[in-house]
């Protein structure tokens, strides 16, 4: 197990949160799975940046980004050197934390 540690965010986690994902998971799918409303309007299809985050902890052990992810992310609210898409994360074997950014360019949340 893997521990996903998530910063806090005023909507989605206020207290922040601490999860065990499976070596291999989706990390956009396990934290739906376990109650993170991450949202995700492209339903996990790498179309849009909803799924943004931040890795403060653990980046490099996530395979490296594809162009399209890359060209994705360049339209992302709030972009740092260490976002990804977390709907194309897998997780590896190391622990992880996580930031999700204040805002998406989402004009109208999903109610997942």
């Amino acid at each position: 197990m893997v521990t996903v540690t998530l910063l806090p965010h005023h909507e989605i986690c206020p207290e922040g949160a601490v999860v065990e994902l499976n070596e291999g998971e989706n990390l956009c799918e396990g934290l739906l799975e376990r109650g993170i409303k991450i949202e995700h309007a492209c339903d996990m299809s790498k179309a849009c940046t909803t799924c943004h985050v931040i890795v403060r902890k653990g980046f490099d052990s996530l395979e490296e980004m594809d162009d399209i992810e890359g060209d994705l992310l360049d339209r992302a609210w709030g972009l740092e050197p260490d976002s990804r898409l977390s709907c194309q994360c897998i997780i590896a074997n190391e622990d992880l934390t996580i930031e999700i950014p204040k805002y998406t360019l989402n004009h109208a949340k999903e109610n997942h």
